[in-house]
């Protein structure tokens, strides 16, 4: 565990002492602010057009803000996601000091969980941002806090998901550039799975849902935590991580 905690603190440290970090922690508020506003702002015209015209509208701030949030800061972790794992391999194959890592002592198991758990605390930091959001919410609103935990649950589960993956890329390739482009239509590829249920509901079309990340965070959303969920989330991490194992050793041998 002292290893992981090591190559995890390695790893977070390149990230704040180089811009990456803090040109996504900028974009990420930016955007984060620019949701957070323009859905309050239509929830609190909508209730006041409903005052106004004498219509008892009902009005829900959890359903009509809160998860509506909550997908679109999903929407800015799929561009942003391949931005945090793209260099996790992939810029010490471009310095040459991916042998020494292969060679040392550690454990191929070790190093994988060491940098996928820094890019997940990297993007933490980002969803941390949110807490600024939420917190004006709570302050003119009265939202129910259990769907906010969920939901912040529910996008970290979706985010380590694809960092798992993204880790996996990262390991097949020196360019950064490529990693990342590779990760984002990957996470693309997961992400827009559901929409062939639109074309009917036979055994494959379900199959091809069920894999979708989107269809697992609906429930989040709304302040469920369903265990169907949770099982499809850390089984896609068990498999990006299994994946990126699998390749780390192909290059400890070919090292």
């Amino acid at each position: 565990m002292r290893n992981i905690w090591t190559i995890c603190r390695r790893e977070l440290y390149s990230y704040f002492v180089s811009p990456i970090a803090w040109v996504l922690l900028a974009i990420f508020a930016f955007l984060s602010g620019v949701f957070t506003y323009i859905i309050s702002a239509s929830f609190a015209r909508a209730s006041l057009e409903s005052q106004m015209s004498g219509q008892s509208m009902p009005m829900n701030l959890n359903e009509q803000v809160i998860a509506p949030l909550f997908s679109n800061i999903a929407v800015i972790g799929l561009f942003l996601i391949p931005l945090i794992s793209m260099r996790l391999f992939a810029e010490e194959k471009r310095q040459g000091t991916i042998e020494l890592l292969i060679t040392s002592p550690l454990h191929d198991l070790e190093i994988v969980l060491g940098k996928w758990l820094s890019a997940v605390l990297m993007y933490g930091a980002l969803l941390v941002i949110l807490l600024v959001d939420f917190s004006f919410l709570f302050a003119y609103g009265n939202p129910d806090w259990k769907p906010v935990v969920s939901g912040f649950i529910g996008v970290l589960l979706q985010g380590a998901c694809l960092l798992a993956f993204g880790t996996f890329i990262s390991t097949l390739t020196r360019n950064q550039i490529v990693a990342a482009a590779i990760g984002f239509a990957l996470a693309l590829i997961l992400w827009i799975l559901n929409w062939t249920t639109s074309f009917g509901n036979t055994p494959v079309i379900q199959v091809l849902n069920y894999l979708s990340i989107v269809s697992h965070m609906d429930s989040f959303s709304r302040g469920v935590i369903d265990t169907k969920d949770l099982i499809y989330y850390v089984s896609m991490i068990f498999l990006g991580l299994f994946l990126t194992a699998r390749s780390l050793e192909s290059l400890r041998w070919r090292a």
